[in-house]
């Protein structure tokens, strides 16, 4: 029996690993593109982020908020700081400029968050980022999510078509696994996700050969990267209130746990939580990686594999960590084709949808009220479908705020619980979609 134990606390944690690495790589490959960084420099990025993640996931999990969640990039802070690497040109300041207004703009926003943090500023963010905002932020992230993986598990050729047999595979890998999930035992539905990328990794490799690629040799550990810390005001403003709002995933991440696993996280867990994950941010802004966060959408990934125990959670981040130490560990997962990852992690993260749904806890809408949730989301999902060439006329400071969906669905959410009574119009409730 301990023997069987065993063996299954290893194939989890190797499920773990493969989760938090498909989540990881592709950010810091992406922010090394867009400020035009070389090889070498891409390379000892990837390899920081491989390592500082596992380490933050751990030190998380044990004496942080104490959930077995993904500590990762941000998703918000991701985009914030590729819009304004993309924007260069156009803001009129050089890369370096811009990287090094973004890093002070995050190390201050992180010195706000320990004194938050040490000072019982709980209870402040506990009042803006209330129940319905915190409902709105996980609509926004689910449809975010699902945006990225679907385009993702679709293979774009240079003329801008699909690539018909590789996207083809792609779907089928993503029914094949939500097949697995629903219909097979529960040792194979528990472990969907991992079968999913490894047969999908292998039978890609089988049918199109190994993608190109790999991590290049790893220049020395630098500091700064991107550029030294300066004070541009705009950039650094720009950042400040993104690492700010971004505080919200804390909370939503917490709240969704606390829900599934059944356990009431206190304000020392949030309090811990939210100094690791600035000490982290700190620290990883040094090598010019994305501000770290709690993963909301890592419920899904626990509501699919129904696997809730810490452990394999600590020695996926710690194999995690030693990918980083050896590069050519890393050098071969990088291989992996990011179309078979977001087939499987586009299925993983559909729970997402369900925790969304629950954070309403059954609270019913009038005519009236539903304006209280669907103004947020509906504008927010919009913004998500324009083309942030669109806002090109607005002050450039402002078009990374503006051309968020997630951003601004959630400003409109705090501004709407702030400004609004939504009890006074709470008279007739709206059930089964109709209004009474």
């Amino acid at each position: 029996m301990k023997k069987y134990l065993s063996s299954m606390t290893m194939v989890s944690s190797v499920q773990w690993m493969f989760f938090i690495f498909a989540n990881t790589v592709v950010v810091p490959l992406s922010i090394a593109n867009a400020f035009e960084l070389p090889p070498e420099t891409m390379a000892m990025m990837i390899r920081a982020s491989l390592i500082f993640t596992g380490v933050v996931c751990i030190l998380q999990g044990w004496i942080g908020h104490r959930y077995p969640l993904m500590e990762g990039h941000s998703g918000l802070l991701w985009g914030v700081i590729l819009n304004l690497g993309l924007s260069a040109s156009a803001l009129g300041m050089g890369l370096e400029t811009i990287g090094g207004g973004i890093a002070t703009g995050v190390l201050l926003a992180c010195g706000v968050t320990l004194l938050l943090a040490a000072f019982g500023g709980i209870s402040i963010l506990q009042s803006i980022f209330n129940p319905m905002v915190m409902s709105v932020y996980l609509f926004l992230l689910t449809f975010q999510l699902m945006f990225i993986f679907f385009k993702g598990m679709l293979k774009i050729t240079e003329q801008g078509t699909i690539d018909i047999w590789v996207s083809l595979f792609s779907v089928c890998l993503a029914i094949l696994v939500a097949f697995l999930k629903l219909k097979g035992n529960q040792m194979i539905s528990n472990f969907s996700i991992l079968i999913g990328l490894l047969g999908g990794w292998a039978v890609y490799a089988l049918l199109f050969g190994n993608e190109a690629g790999g991590i290049a040799q790893s220049a020395p550990f630098t500091l700064f990267p991107l550029g030294m810390p300066n004070l541009e005001f705009g950039i650094v403003a720009v950042a400040f209130v993104a690492v700010l709002l971004n505080l919200s995933n804390t909370f939503a991440s917490l709240t969704a746990a606390d829900k599934l696993l059944k356990r009431k996280a206190e304000k020392k867990d949030y309090r811990s939580s939210m100094f690791i994950t600035a000490l982290f941010t700190i620290i990883g802004t040094g090598f010019g990686l994305v501000p770290y966060t709690p993963f909301t959408s890592t419920i899904g990934f626990l509501q699919s594999t129904r696997i809730y125990d810490r452990k394999p959670f600590f020695i996926g981040g710690g194999l995690l960590t030693i990918i980083g130490l050896i590069p050519v560990l890393g050098a071969f997962l990088s291989m992996m084709p990011v179309t078979v990852g977001n087939a499987v992690l586009f299925i993983a993260y559909m729970q997402l949808f369900g925790t969304a749904f629950s954070s309403l806890n059954g609270k019913e809408f009038n005519s009236n009220t539903i304006f209280r949730l669907a103004a947020p989301v509906l504008i927010g999902i919009s913004i998500m479908n324009v083309s942030p060439v669109v806002f090109s006329e607005l002050p450039i400071l402002l078009q990374p705020f503006i051309s968020n969906g997630l951003i601004m669905g959630m400003i409109i959410s705090i501004i709407l619980e702030k400004v609004v009574d939504w009890s006074a119009y709470e008279q007739q409730p709206m059930k089964h979609g109709k209004v009474s």
